[in-house]
């Protein structure tokens, strides 16, 4: 049995640089704004996670020539000084500030045959399209560069080893655009990075809260690399993945949201009657924030509507229950004809981060059709789900704060 996680040589930004590399994670910023944000900003880790904005407007992100690139760009910030690995393995204590709100966690990487044990245990599905970006994006880098957000039952012996490793002067201490704070402190004594892989060890599980593609992605990549290498060994850096794990009680998760590009042939007056078989539907003055679970917003036509699904409709099962599930049951799939949402180009999913106002934007430019606003699941239904081995209907949770790119990186070599 391998360790669950186990400390590692970050590549990581030379000092005084960290604001300048440090960007959002790849995938809550679509190319335009990727463009924009990495504009003026050479170091930018956006152009090693999005490079398709060093190339021509139009070029599919998918093409070779995206990932190539990104390989390109990342070894010209090593070569450039701007990045430069630990001599030595690590842990690093990731603070995440926003607002009044604070969550400190352990960097590390994660045992992708343990994950593949389903010790780190997920608790949703993939989209295939997704993986396969991520495969070959961290084959072309030979890294993994977008860490994986996982949660652990608190603990109180974890809890104080982290506080006194986050008391002195912090590596790095960077203010994003978002206003978010990121520090990190270096774990620096090897009884406390051995005591951090001790108990961590000693749990259970960890969960994946946020970054299922990476996270299959490495699992993939460590499978493809084991068959083609007579020197295999569980301890080689491409068995590992990049994460950073928090306990739970700290995290938060927040609503994330549905938008369909049309109505599936149908007229608006339809399909509201439709919904009205199993939905009570009332509109409302203003945007209808979902107040407790069993209840939706809907946006509709620059109408807001408040959507009560009837009691009796909601079964036992963890996973039935869960809000997702039951739009997904009695609405999405039998009134707007979506059977799978991971792999329907006709919905979309928006971070709960974005407001509700970014619903009314996608409607009201015509891009869309309706949206829909959730209630936010809880870490303990994510826990629960995972643990009976079961999986929730695709992105049923926005974790926020996000974590950095380009702060922590992990090589495979």
């Amino acid at each position: 049995m391998h360790s669950l996680i186990k400390p590692f040589r970050a590549l990581r930004p030379a000092v005084g640089r960290a604001a300048a590399v440090a960007a959002p994670p790849y995938d809550v910023l679509n190319t335009d704004e990727a463009r924009q944000r990495a504009h003026g900003h050479p170091a930018s880790f956006l152009h090693i996670s999005k490079p398709e904005i060093d190339l021509p407007e139009g070029t599919d992100p998918y093409s070779p020539a995206v990932y190539a690139r990104g390989a390109k760009n990342l070894r010209q910030l090593i070569d450039g000084g701007v990045l430069i690995r630990d001599e030595q393995p690590h842990y690093y204590i990731y603070q995440l500030r926003m607002g009044e709100h604070v969550q400190r966690g352990i960097a590390c990487v994660g045992s992708v045959a343990e994950y593949d044990r389903n010790r780190i245990r997920k608790h949703e599905f993939t989209r295939p399209d997704k993986e396969d970006d991520r495969v070959r994006q961290i084959t072309a880098l030979n890294a993994q560069t977008g860490p994986v957000l996982l949660a652990y039952r608190s603990n109180a012996e974890l809890r104080q080893i982290i506080a006194d490793n986050s008391r002195g002067i912090p590596t790095y201490e960077v203010k994003a655009d978002d206003g978010i704070v990121h520090t990190i402190w270096v774990v620096q004594d090897h009884e406390q990075i051995s005591a951090v892989t001790r108990i961590v060890d000693a749990m259970d599980s960890l969960y994946i809260a946020d970054g299922h593609h990476r996270s299959a992605s490495a699992s993939r990549v460590a499978a493809a690399r084991g068959v083609g290498n007579p020197g295999h060994s569980g301890d080689l850096d491409y068995n590992y993945f990049l994460c950073v794990a928090f306990p739970h009680d700290e995290m938060r998760i927040l609503d994330y949201n549905r938008v369909v590009k049309d109505l599936s042939g149908q007229s608006a007056t339809d399909f509201l009657l439709r919904i009205g078989l199993k939905f009570t539907v009332t509109p409302v003055a203003e945007r209808a924030r979902p107040g407790h679970a069993g209840q939706f917003g809907m946006y509709l036509g620059g109408q807001w509507y408040r959507l009560d699904i009837q009691p009796g409709l909601i079964p036992k099962d963890p996973v039935a229950s869960l809000d997702v599930s039951l739009l997904q049951e009695h609405l999405l799939a039998p009134v707007l004809g979506i059977g799978d949402p991971r792999r329907d180009k006709r919905i979309d999913f928006v971070g709960g981060v974005r407001g509700l106002g970014e619903l009314e934007r996608r409607v009201d430019s015509g891009e869309m059709a309706v949206a829909f606003a959730m209630f936010p699941t809880s870490l303990e239904a994510l826990m629960a789900v995972a643990d009976a081995n079961q999986v929730m209907p695709p992105k049923s949770t926005w974790f926020e704060p996000k974590l950095a790119d380009g702060l922590l990186s992990h090589l495979l070599d």
